[in-house]
């Protein structure tokens, strides 16, 4: 992988470890507009200043847009999402080994 892969992995890991951004966008992956509060009882205990801030910042990372109909990905958010699908089989296993070692 070049430099320039690498810094914009970074950068790409960056966004998304900020706190509740994947849960932004895993909120919007079935496609349907959400409005601020139908999202903001999506993720759960998110405040409305930080879902505020995730969505200020997904925005300008060109992941999230707002049209009349709530907030929902972009094509790149939706191409993201798509990548992130294996996370939901991943995550299945992995809390399976987990309860194994109990």
């Amino acid at each position: 992988m070049s430099a320039k892969e690498n810094a914009a992995v970074g950068q790409l890991l960056e966004l998304l470890e900020s706190r509740y951004a994947l849960r932004v966008m895993w909120a919007l992956k079935d496609g349907h507009p959400q409005t601020f509060r139908l999202l903001q009882d999506s993720i759960g205990s998110i405040t409305p200043n930080t879902l505020n801030t995730r969505i200020k910042e997904l925005r300008a990372s060109g992941l999230l847009t707002h049209g009349t109909d709530g907030y929902t990905v972009t094509s790149l958010g939706g191409d993201l999402l798509k990548r992130l699908n294996d996370l939901q089989a991943f995550a299945g296993k992995w809390a399976a080994s987990q309860i194994k070692k109990k």
